[in-house]
């Protein structure tokens, strides 16, 4: 039997500026219909995968994306996130967000 070759889809490529990271936390994170998160930032670096729904994402200074389900993200350390909300009204929205952390530290600050 021939063997399938592995389908390896790239979703994002950031670089970490020589960032340390200590550990990595990941959380699955379900937003109700219409859910914001509001502004904020973290400290450590944060990529995510839409697992289910749609995002409305901004950061400051940036147009606002809306994120499909299967898009990957990612919000820089110490960046004002101003939209990280769900895009439907009707449908719940689920991500996975990876917290690349250094040390101790809160996930989000909120403003």
């Amino acid at each position: 039997m021939m063997q399938k070759e592995i389908d390896r889809k790239p979703l994002i490529k950031v670089s970490m500026d020589r960032r340390t990271v200590s550990s990595v936390d990941v959380r699955q994170i379900t937003f109700e219909p219409g859910q914001e998160t509001g502004k904020h930032t973290h400290p450590c670096p944060v990529m995510g995968y839409i697992a289910k729904g749609a995002v409305l994402f901004q950061i400051e200074g940036q147009p606002v994306q809306e994120l499909p389900e299967g898009s990957a993200f990612y919000e820089p350390a110490d960046t004002v996130i101003l939209r990280f909300d769900n895009a439907s009204d009707s449908e719940l929205m689920t991500f996975i967000a990876y917290h690349l952390l250094d040390g101790q530290q809160d996930l989000i600050r909120m403003l």
